[in-house]
């Protein structure tokens, strides 16, 4: 199962944001420099981050983002799924609101779609996997990777 860039560079905007810590907004101009990501990029993404409610920005000469919440309670299932919409690994695999998967297959004929057992299960693995990672877990990982102190605010 592949995700698409607006999932990795999402999570490497909001893992930079929870870095930065929650005192100061942070220009996307930071983000920018400091992960290597496009500018123009990064703002069709923040919005989508800011229409799900995990960011919130601020206007001015300081302005720029910060986290919505504390990166303990945001986790990756929130993130994937505000830029990628619904997790499935197939493009036949239709999970509904209510957690129910359905197979386009399955109207073909009267009988079950035979690999439904299978999508259901990689599916409940990926997003059990990013339901169970949080945000401070990221960055807390980052951290220890380049051995740049936490931020004080942040995770």
């Amino acid at each position: 199962m592949l995700f698409s860039t607006r999932a990795e560079y999402g999570v490497r905007l909001m893992v930079e944001l929870g870095r930065q810590g929650d005192t100061e907004p942070v220009a996307l101009s930071t983000v920018t420099e400091n992960e290597h990501l496009p500018l123009s990029y990064l703002e069709h993404l923040v919005a989508k981050l800011r229409k799900a409610g995990l960011v919130e920005s601020q206007r001015g000469a300081h302005g720029g983002y910060r986290l919505a919440r504390p990166a303990e309670e945001i986790d990756m299932l929130e993130v994937v799924q505000a830029l990628e919409g619904a997790i499935a690994p197939m493009e036949c695999f239709h999970p509904d609101p209510e957690g129910k998967v359905s197979c386009s297959h399955e109207a073909d004929g009267d009988h079950a779609c035979a690999t439904k057992m299978l999508w259901t299960r990689v599916q409940g693995g990926v997003t059990k996997a990013l339901g169970g990672t949080t945000l401070a877990d990221l960055v807390e990982f980052a951290e220890g990777q380049t051995g740049k102190p936490v931020v004080a605010g942040a995770a």
